[in-house]
């Protein structure tokens, strides 16, 4: 369960990075030079912009990003390709465990590829920013985390919500049978 965990967290914070770093491949303006402090709005704005990045780290990075464009492909290949032989050991008939033990190996190093693959590019870029700028992007996925946390709070209350407004239809929940005699409910009936 704590694996599942992290593994998610890990594919989320990947997928910020992977956001982040697509962005830079679009052409944004600079922020204004006398501005010493990031414009930092906990509304969840671009995070480039708040990162406020020098032309020449947004070259460096995109050009890392170009550096992994293949071989991520090859992977997220893999990992489709795995996953696809995985599901159809699973969907056969009489599935066999060999068969479905040996597709959850190829689709695990598959994704255990594209972790590390996304992990040393993150790495790679993480060395262009400056010190400021890592504190600045840790700060933004702690507060990016937390919006998502509050989503999953307000979406499970609202689940639980709706479960408690439901009516309880059913008269007989001890088996999910209606009674006999619908008219008769309670009453038992009279032996002659």
């Amino acid at each position: 369960m704590k694996e599942n965990r992290r593994l998610l967290s890990a594919l989320a914070i990947g997928i910020l990075v992977t956001i982040a770093s697509a962005s830079l491949s679009q052409a944004q303006p600079q922020q204004p030079p006398n501005s010493n402090e990031p414009q930092h709005d906990a509304g969840g704005g671009d995070p480039i912009r708040q990162l406020n990045l020098t032309p020449e780290q947004r070259e460096q990075i995109r050009s890392i990003r170009q550096q992994t464009n293949v071989e991520r492909a090859e992977i997220n290949q893999r990992v489709g390709a795995s996953n696809r032989a995985l599901e159809a050991a699973l969907d056969s008939d009489n599935p066999d465990e060999a068969a479905v033990e040996q597709r959850m190996k190829d689709l695990a190093a598959a994704q255990a590829d594209a972790m590390r693959m996304r992990i040393t590019t993150e790495v790679k870029i993480r060395r262009v920013l400056t010190i400021e700028q890592r504190t600045l992007l840790r700060t933004l996925r702690q507060e990016a985390r937390e919006r998502q946390r509050e989503r999953l709070d307000l979406r499970d209350q609202r689940q639980q919500q709706r479960r408690e407004a439901r009516p309880n239809v059913l008269r007989n929940q001890r088996n999910g049978v209606a009674p006999l005699f619908p008219g008769r409910d309670g009453q038992r009936r009279q032996r002659p």
